[in-house]
C-alpha cells in the first residue's frame, strides 16, 4: 500500500553534536579498516542521514535480522522516509548504502565481533545475509557453489584460469550452453508432418517430374550439409530459399474456397508445406499417427535412442570438438613434470593463481609427483649462482661424491657442509640477462606454490615428512646476498613457519641451524619469520621443543629486542623465551649469557603493556527514600497573610504547593488534609466575613495541582478498614513561602528538661527567628524602640536542635550568645528566590553510597570454548609472566642455583623477585585478568624464598 502523500515525512539530515559525532567515530574506523566511507550517499534523490538509518537498523536486529525477513528493507526505507515509485529498487540502495558504509561498523561495535575482511565484504555486492558468520571458506565456497553448478569441481572455470572452449554446435542436443557471452537462440523451425501417403500415386510423381523440369536455381547438396554443420539456422535459412524459388516456379491458381484465399501477408514465419498445402476433394485425406512424448511416450523414446545411435545419424567429429581433455590441474601437474619450459611458465603462472585462489582442492596428497615437481624446479637455482646442478636421488645407497646428489628419503644430513663448498658464480645483480630473469620468474613460482600451498594445515602436515622440502628451504636460506633473493628467502621462512609445528628438529638438524643463524640478519621480517618458526617447533606433537645450542649473540639480541616499541617482534621474542625458558638446561644457559636481573626488570615491566587505567564505581547501598511523615506543618502567620487575599480555588492551589511536594510513592489521608486546612483558615475566614470551601471541593481542587495525585480509596492487607488518600502528595517538612522560598523551622527545645521538643514555629528570615528566640525563649526584653538589647551577662545555655557547644549553663554576655545563636540560622540567610528549585536533589532522598575504585586493564579474549566466562589474559602481558613463572620454576634446578647458594642463602629468585615484589603485588590488586598468574608466580618465588631462609 502507498504511503498517503499528505502523511509522508521526507528523509532529511539532521546535523546535530550527536549526528557529527557518530560520523567522525564513523571516519576513523573506515580509515583504520582501509576502506573508503560516503559520508552523504544518495538512494535515488535522497542524501541518507547515516546516523539514522544506523540506529533504525540496530533497533530492528540489524543487517543479518533484516536481510533474512522478506520485504524488510522495503519497510525500512519507508519508516526512514525514502519513497519512489520502484519500491525494488529504493529498497536494495538502501541496504546497498548500508552494507557498504555501517555494515563492518555495527559487527565491531554492536555484536563486539571481528567483521569479515573488506574483499568478502565492502568489495563485493550486498547480496544475502550472515555477515556475523561470514568467512573467506563459507563465502567463496558458496559462491563457487553457485557459478558452474553443473561442472565438475575440478573443471577449472570457478577460480582458476579457463581455456579456450571451441564454439559449441547449437543443433546439438547435449550441447552445454557456453559460459561466455550469451548467444542468440536458434530460429524455431515450425514442426512439418509428413502428410503424404506411404507410397507415391502417380499424381505426386507427375508434380515431382514438373518440377525437375522446372528450371531453377539449385545450390549444392554437399555444401548446405557443411554449412548446416557450422552456422546453426542454415536449415531453415535453404527452407526459406528454396520456398521462395518454388513461388516463383508454380503457377497462380484460382481461388478454390475459403483455405486458399487466406494468404498470410508474412510468409517468412509459415511453413513451404503448410503455405503450399491444398485440400483434396476427390477423397479424404490420409494422415499417418506421429509418436509423441503424450501420445506414445515408450515409442517416442524408443526412436529417438535408435537415431542417436544410429552411426548414418551421427555427424562427424569436428577438431576440438567433444572430449575437452584434463582438467587444469592435471594439465599443470603434466606440463610441470614435462621439462619444457613453456610448459613450466604455463603451469607455473596459472598454479600459482590456484594455489592462492583454490588451495582447499588443491592438495598433495591428491597430486601425487607435485611436491617432487615443484621442488624440482626450486632446485634449479643452484645452476644460476653456483657451479652445481641439485638433484633428488630416491636410492637407499647415495653416491656421496656427488655434490649434487640430494636424499629424497631423509633429507641431507650435510647440506651444510656442501653448500659451505659450493662456488659462487660471478652473477651481476644489477644488470640481469632475459635467461636469467625468466628462470628466476619460474623458480620463484614455484616456490610461491609450495608456500601458498602449505598454509593448509593438510598440506603442511604432508610437507613436514617430505626431506626434499628442508633441504631446499637450506638451500634457499644460504644463497647469496642479492637484492633479487629477497623475496624468494622470505618465501622459504614462511615455508618454514609453517611445517615447524609438524617437525621434531633437534639441535644438530641443518634446517634447525639455518633458522638460528637468521637470527643475526638486519632484516625485520627475516628475525620475525624465523623467531616464530623455532618458537612453533613441533607444537602439534606431543614432543618438547627443546630449543639447543642457542648461540650467546642471538640471547642478547632478543633481550635487547625487548626495549624497542614494536608489539610485534616483543611478542614473537616473548613466544620464543617462553619455549626457551621451559628446558632447565635452558634457563642455566639463560642466566650465565644475560644479565638475568635486567631482563626480569624488562619482563616486569611489560606486565603492564597497553595497560589504561580504568575507574568503576561500586554501590555499597541503594538509593531509598526517608518515609513520608504524617503530620502536616503549622501555618506561619506571614504566609497566612498571603494567602487571606486569594480567591478560591485559588488559595487551595497555593497551600497544596506550600505544603506539599509531588511524590509518586507517598499518599496523605483526605482527613488529614482537610483538617489541617480547616484548621488554618476557618477562624480567619470567619473574621472578615468569608466562607470555608466544602470538603468536596477541596478534594476535587487539591488533587488538580500536580499531574499524578489523585483521590483513592486504599485497602491495606489485613486492615477491614479502608482509607480515603490523595496519592502522589507528600507533606513538606517546612513549607514555602509564595516566592518559592523554605520557611526556616525553630529547633529551640521549649523544655530544657526534655530537648526531644522543639518549637516549632516558622520564619521564613533569619533575623525573624534571632529575635523570635530571643524575645520567647530567652526572655529578653528590647530597651528601645530601634530593637536593641541589654548586653547583659547571665547563664546562657544552647538547646538548638543537637547542639552540645553550651550544653550546661554557661556565663557569657548576651551579644556573644547571640552571635552562637546566628551561627545557627546561617543556612537560612542562604534562602533565595527560586532556591529551592534550584536543587534538584530532594531532602527524602537518600543518595546511593558508592565507592570508587582504580585498577588497570590489559589486552583480554574471551573463552572460545566458555563464552560466558569472564576475559581470560592475552598478548604481551599474559607472555611475559608466563616466561617469568618458567624462570621462577626452572631457576632453582639448575647448576647456578647451586653455585649462587654457597654465596646468598635466598637463591636465585630472592636475588631476581625481592626487588620487584612490589610491582608484582600491586599488578596483583590492580589487574583482575592477571591476578591469577601473579599469584602462582608470587607462589613458586615465596615457597622457594622460605626454604631457601630455613636453610
Amino acid at each position: 500500500m502507498a504511503p498517503n502523500p499528505s502523511e509522508m515525512v521526507v528523509h532529511t539530515i539532521d546535523r546535530t553534536p550527536e549526528y557529527e559525532k557518530f560520523m567522525s567515530e564513523l571516519r576513523e574506523y573506515h580509515i583504520k579498516r582501509g576502506t573508503t566511507l560516503d559520508p552523504e550517499p544518495k538512494v535515488g534523490t535522497i542524501h541518507l542521514d547515516l546516523f539514522k538509518v544506523f540506529n533504525h537498523i540496530v533497533a530492528h536486529g540489524g543487517y543479518d535480522k533484516v536481510s533474512e525477513e522478506k520485504l524488510a528493507w522495503r519497510r525500512m526505507a519507508s519508516e526512514l522516509g525514502i519513497f519512489s515509485n520502484n519500491e525494488a529498487s529504493t529498497a536494495f540502495a538502501l541496504k546497498e548504502k548500508f552494507y557498504k558504509n555501517l555494515a563492518a561498523y555495527e559487527i565491531s561495535t554492536i555484536h563486539g565481533k571481528e567483521p569479515p575482511p573488506k574483499d568478502i565484504l565492502e568489495d563485493v555486492t550486498a547480496k544475502g545475509a550472515s555477515l556475523l558468520t561470514r568467512t573467506r571458506e563459507n563465502f567463496r565456497g558458496k559462491r563457487e557453489s553457485n557459478i558452474g553448478a553443473a561442472d565438475s569441481a575440478a573443471s577449472g572455470d570457478d577460480g582458476t584460469p579457463a581455456r579456450e572452449r571451441p564454439a559449441v554446435d547449437a543443433a546439438s542436443a547435449s550441447a552445454r550452453a557456453s559460459r561466455g557471452l550469451r548467444e542468440a537462440p536458434p530460429q524455431r523451425v515450425i514442426f512439418q508432418p509428413d502428410t503424404g501417403p506411404t507410397r507415391a500415386t502417380r499424381q505426386s510423381m507427375t508434380q515431382q517430374n514438373a518440377n525437375q523440369a522446372t528450371p531453377v536455381s539449385q545450390t549444392p547438396t554437399v555444401n548446405a550439409a557443411q554449412a548446416a554443420q557450422h552456422h546453426p539456422n542454415m536449415q531453415a535459412m535453404q527452407q526459406h530459399q528454396q520456398h521462395q524459388q518454388h513461388q516463383q516456379a508454380l503457377p497462380h491458381h484460382a481461388s478454390r474456397g475459403p483455405s486458399v484465399v487466406h494468404q498470410p501477408p508474412t510468409s517468412e514465419n509459415m511453413s513451404y508445406m503448410i503455405a503450399q498445402y491444398q485440400p483434396r476433394q476427390s477423397k479424404p485425406l490420409q494422415l499417418r499417427a506421429v509418436a509423441t512424448p503424450s501420445s506414445a511416450p515408450s515409442e517416442f523414446q524408443r526412436s529417438r535412442i535408435w537415431q542417436r545411435n544410429d552411426p548414418a545419424n551421427r555427424p562427424p567429429m569436428q577438431p576440438g570438438v567433444g572430449f575437452d581433455g584434463p582438467n587444469i590441474y592435471m594439465r599443470c601437474l603434466n606440463a610441470l613434470r614435462s621439462g619444457v619450459f613453456e610448459e613450466q611458465a604455463f603451469a607455473l603462472n596459472h598454479l600459482v593463481k590456484i594455489s592462492f585462489e583454490r588451495g582447499d582442492k588443491y592438495k598433495f596428497d591428491s597430486f601425487p609427483g607435485l611436491a617432487e615437481g615443484l621442488v624440482d624446479k626450486a632446485l634449479e637455482i643452484g645452476n644460476i649462482f653456483y657451479h652445481v646442478n641439485w638433484r633428488i636421488s630416491w636410492d637407499n645407497q647415495i653416491d656421496s661424491s656427488d655434490i649434487g646428489v640430494l636424499d629424497g628419503n631423509y633429507g641431507t644430513s650435510d647440506i651444510l657442509e656442501r653448500i659451505e663448498n659450493l662456488i659462487e658464480k660471478d652473477t651481476p645483480d644489477s644488470l640481469q640477462t632475459e635467461w636469467y630473469t625468466d628462470n628466476m620468474v619460474l623458480i620463484t613460482e614455484a616456490v610461491l606454490t609450495i608456500r601458498n600451498m602449505v598454509t593448509l594445515p593438510e598440506n603442511a602436515h604432508n610437507m613436514s615428512d617430505f626431506g626434499p622440502v628442508k633441504d631446499l628451504i637450506s638451500i634457499l636460506l644460504h644463497l647469496p646476498v642479492r637484492d633479487s633473493l629477497v623475496e624468494l628467502k622470505h618465501l622459504a621462512l614462511d615455508i618454514a613457519e609453517q611445517l615447524t609445528p609438524f617437525m621434531i628438529l633437534d639441535s644438530e638438524d641443518p634446517l634447525y641451524k639455518t633458522l638460528v643463524l637468521q637470527m643475526t640478519s638486519d632484516d625485520r621480517g627475516t628475525i620475525l619469520t624465523a623467531l616464530r618458526a623455532l618458537g612453533r617447533i613441533s607444537m602439534n606433537l606431543e614432543a618438547t621443543n627443546k630449543l639447543g645450542n642457542i648461540p650467546q649473540e642471538v640471547l642478547q639480541r632478543i633481550s635487547s629486542w625487548l626495549l624497542l616499541n614494536d608489539d610485534e617482534l616483543t611478542d614473537a621474542c616473548l613466544d620464543f623465551l617462553y619455549q626457551y625458558t621451559a628446558v632447565v638446561a635452558n634457563v642455566d644457559n639463560l642466566v650465565r649469557t644475560l644479565i638475568p636481573e635486567n631482563l626480569v626488570d624488562h619482563l616486569v615491566r611489560l606486565l603492564a603493556h597497553g595497560a589504561r587505567k580504568v575507574a568503576k564505581d561500586f554501590v555499597l547501598s541503594a538509593e531509598h527514600k526517608i518515609p513520608a511523615r504524617e503530620d502536616i506543618a503549622p501555618m506561619p502567620e506571614d504566609l497566612l497573610v498571603e494567602m487571606l487575599k486569594l480567591e478560591e480555588p485559588d488559595r487551595v492551589h497555593r497551600w497544596v504547593r506550600c505544603f506539599f511536594e509531588e511524590d509518586n510513592d507517598s499518599f496523605v489521608t483526605q482527613l488529614a488534609a482537610w483538617q489541617a486546612y480547616q484548621s488554618a483558615f476557618v477562624a480567619p475566614l470567619k473574621a472578615i466575613g468569608q466562607p470555608l470551601i466544602t470538603p468536596a471541593d477541596f478534594i476535587r481542587n487539591s488533587t488538580a495541582v500536580y499531574k499524578d495525585s489523585n483521590a483513592q480509596v486504599l485497602r491495606e492487607p489485613g486492615d477491614p478498614q479502608q482509607k480515603f488518600i490523595i496519592h502522589g502528595l507528600r507533606p513538606r517538612p517546612r513549607p514555602l513561602s509564595m516566592e518559592g522560598i523554605e520557611y526556616g523551622r525553630c529547633l529551640w527545645a521549649t523544655n530544657p528538661q526534655r530537648k526531644n521538643e522543639k518549637c516549632g514555629q516558622f520564619y521564613l528570615k533569619p533575623e525573624q527567628m534571632w529575635n523570635h528566640i530571643l524575645t520567647v525563649h530567652l526572655g529578653e526584653r528590647k530597651r528601645d524602640e530601634d530593637g536593641h538589647f541589654e548586653n547583659v551577662e547571665k547563664e546562657y545555655s544552647c538547646t538548638w536542635g543537637e547542639c552540645f557547644k553550651f550544653d550546661t549553663p554557661t556565663p557569657m554576655r548576651l551579644q556573644d550568645f547571640a552571635r552562637h545563636i546566628y551561627t545557627h540560622l546561617s543556612g537560612m540567610a542562604a534562602q533565595g528566590p527560586g532556591s529551592q528549585a534550584k536543587n534538584q536533589q530532594k531532602p527524602w532522598m537518600i543518595a546511593a553510597k558508592t565507592m570508587s575504585v582504580t585498577y588497570e586493564e590489559t589486552a583480554t579474549v574471551r573463552d572460545e570454548r566458555n563464552p560466558n566466562a569472564p576475559p581470560q589474559a592475552a598478548g604481551i602481558p599474559l607472555s611475559a609472566v608466563l616466561v617469568l613463572r618458567n624462570l621462577a620454576r626452572n631457576i632453582v634446578k639448575t647448576e647456578v642455583e647451586e653455585e649462587l647458594l654457597k654465596t646468598h642463602k635466598g637463591g636465585w629468585n630472592d636475588r631476581l623477585f625481592r626487588p620487584v615484589m612490589p610491582r608484582l603485588f600491586e599488578v596483583l590488586a590492580a589487574n583482575k585478568a592477571m591476578s591469577p598468574y601473579i599469584a602462582s608466580l608470587l607462589d613458586l618465588i615465596c615457597i622457594e624464598t622460605e626454604d631457601s631462609q630455613d636453610l
